[in-house]
């Protein structure tokens, strides 16, 4: 047996090996290109909300609070305000939400968890194709084929439900032999229902992508517990994407609210405040600004401008608290 000398060691010699967390190589051309690129997209969003605010504040010191307050946008007699181009937007956007919503859910359960796996990857990209179509195309559907149907639609909804004011049409008789179709055209619930096929796939594509999270042990010990397939979609799948189905809906709301070329094509503007979203006339954000820029003058432009800042600050601060929420659906948070 052979004994190797051991050999003394002086605390000099033993030195503990440098660990650095700096990246290296390839590591650090990708993280100062996504340092580059996320910083681009802040500067980039900055820019555009300091503009028009810039362009906005000769409109605002002018009008003041009136210009929130006042419903009339006639530039040649200075009257100025968006007050019934809000409520627009906003009725636009809630019709749209109310038809995109179930049809979004439904579709992001059935790719998840229905559909065999020889067609979800191309029902997937079919949802992507959907978002990827113009909106201009979506307009001519909605104002060729969508707003004849829609109008009998409204018909109906005023004959079962026209004591809810939201469904009521002003000095029409819906009972009468010959029922008047124009007077339930180019109305906020038409163009809503055109939006609602624009945001669709937007608020699908999140909530089936969270979803497709889900802990399959979840999943699983569900089904060994006796539960149905509903049952368990129902106790784990739906608790799992919570934050999904918030966020997923909030984002598409927020590209609702901004929607313009279908909105212009379908609706007649009108500046009143209109709660009942069946009657002929409304106006948004967007589509005042689309059909007023060009005729515009310096003035009128930064009107416009201004009515474009809220409408920027109100999507930013929507888009944010979708993402925010998007970010923390991963938790599982309720499922037990």
């Amino acid at each position: 047996m052979t004994t190797i000398p051991t050999q003394e060691v002086t605390g000099a010699e033993v030195r503990p090996r440098r660990i650095s967390r700096a990246s290296t190589g390839a590591d650090a051309i990708f993280a100062w290109g996504a340092r580059a690129v996320g910083a681009s997209v802040l500067v980039i969003t900055g820019g555009v909300g300091l503009f028009l605010g810039y362009q906005a504040y000769p409109t605002l010191k002018r009008y003041g609070l009136g210009f929130f307050t006042e419903t009339q946008w006639q530039p040649d007699q200075d009257v100025i305000g968006i007050a019934a181009v809000l409520v627009g937007t906003v009725s636009v956007a809630m019709v749209a939400m109310f038809f995109a919503f179930p049809l979004a859910l439904a579709t992001a359960l059935y790719i998840s968890e229905y559909a065999p796996e020889r067609i979800k990857a191309t029902l997937v990209a079919l949802i992507d194709l959907m978002a990827a179509v113009p909106s201009i195309v979506y307009g001519l559907w909605g104002f060729f084929l969508v707003m004849p149907h829609a109008a009998e639609l409204a018909l109906w909804l005023q004959q079962h439900f026209g004591w809810i004011p939201f469904f009521d049409v002003k000095d029409t008789n819906p009972d009468a032999a010959v029922w008047d179709a124009t007077r339930y055209t180019a109305s906020a619930f038409c163009a809503g229902i055109a939006v609602s096929m624009m945001v669709m796939p937007m608020a699908c594509a999140v909530m089936r992508q969270v979803f497709s999270q889900t802990p399959p042990g979840e999943k699983e010990a569900a089904l060994a517990l006796g539960a149905t397939k509903w049952g368990m979609v129902t106790s784990v799948v739906l608790p799992f994407g919570r934050g999904g189905i918030i966020g997923g809906t909030m984002l598409g709301l927020g590209r609702a609210l901004g929607e313009t070329i279908a909105v212009v094509l379908i609706v007649s503007p009108a500046f009143e405040i209109k709660p009942r979203i069946l009657e002929v006339g409304t106006t948004t954000v967007s589509s005042l600004i689309a059909g007023r820029f060009g005729e515009a003058s310096a003035s009128q432009l930064s009107a416009l401008l201004a009515a474009g800042f809220v409408l920027f600050l109100i999507t930013l601060v929507v888009n944010t608290i979708a993402a925010v929420v998007v970010n923390r659906s991963r938790s599982g948070v309720g499922v037990d």
